[in-house]
């Protein structure tokens, strides 16, 4: 592949991740909403599944755009939030730092 073959390449992938950034940006605020309510122990099962399945996308587009940190972070997320959560204090607060982490992450892609 030559430069302008790169540089066309990279060119399109910032069109992509400008495109849906604003979904990347609405699932970490569901995962982060999931971490507030489990914290609060308000946080239902259809929250939580809700939750998961959008830490599972997020890793997949994370890695997509070569977010490896994010695509892990995200992982865990998932992970967490498939487990059982009832009062369970360390998932709350792991979860809380993992969407700060993906929240700047994503802020600072480029």
């Amino acid at each position: 592949m030559g430069e302008s073959s790169s540089s066309l390449m990279a060119e399109a992938m910032n069109r992509l991740w400008t495109k849906y950034l604003p979904q990347i940006q609405e699932r970490v605020a569901t995962v982060h909403s999931a971490c507030e309510r489990l914290a609060g122990n308000t946080l239902t099962k259809t929250e939580q599944q809700q939750a998961a399945a959008e830490a599972h996308k997020l890793a997949g587009i994370l890695g997509t755009f070569g977010l490896t940190s994010g695509t892990e972070l995200a992982r865990e997320a998932e992970i967490l939030l498939e487990g059982e959560l009832d009062a369970n204090q360390y998932a709350a607060s792991r979860l809380i730092v993992i969407a700060e982490q993906l929240r700047t992450l994503i802020a600072t892609r480029n």
